[in-house]
């Protein structure tokens, strides 16, 4: 549907497995975040149907990819630990506009981003990692990501011209692409 403008290096996925503990302790915390994020958006867009459904079953699904990676910590003998500030995060939402439509748009496009975002990085973690559950698992994970930006792209479409959205997706994928570069390579997901 879309192409990101920063594709990850291998230099990420390299730190990644250096310290793969705390990579899924960062992944449970952005799993469990995703939820919240579901959660908010229908509470703020009671009237949009569509998207109340949508949201509803989103914060489901990340509630359970949270507890998926609970195992996988517990498996490991790994707490879950704190959440940590997301630099990225923090930025990308910087770029939410202020007025109600446009910020509704900016979170609907910042959100298929992020997915997007999650896509390309599950991915490159289910390619490194060796055979077996954690690797199928990963890729289960990309997967999903990968629903979850259409998802939000689809949901943009529903309730602003195509013209708009896609102007508008343009110029946050440009910036995302720009936080990206500035972001450090650890052992989290962004």
């Amino acid at each position: 549907m879309f192409e990101l403008k920063y594709q990850t290096p291998f230099a990420w996925t390299e730190a990644v497995l250096a310290d793969f503990d705390t990579f899924l302790q960062d992944h449970a915390a952005a799993e469990k975040k995703a939820s919240g994020m579901a959660l908010s958006m229908l509470s703020h867009y009671p009237d949009r149907t569509k998207l109340v459904r949508a949201m509803a079953d989103l914060a489901i699904e990340e509630l359970i990819h949270f507890k998926e990676v609970i195992k996988i910590l517990e498996e490991r003998k790994v707490t879950l630990g704190n959440d940590q500030k997301d630099p990225y995060i923090h930025e990308i939402r910087a770029l939410f506009r202020k007025g109600t439509d446009v910020f509704f748009l900016d979170r609907l496009l910042v959100g298929a981003v992020i997915e997007a975002r999650g896509y390309e990085r599950f991915s490159l973690v289910a390619q490194a990692l060796p055979a077996g559950k954690e690797q199928a698992f990963y890729q289960q994970i990309a997967d999903s990501e990968n629903n979850h930006k259409n998802l939000f792209v689809e949901l943009a479409y529903e309730y602003f011209e195509k013209r708009i959205v896609d102007q508008r997706l343009e110029e946050i994928l440009i910036a995302e692409g720009e936080i990206c570069a500035r972001q450090p390579f650890r052992a989290a997901l962004h």
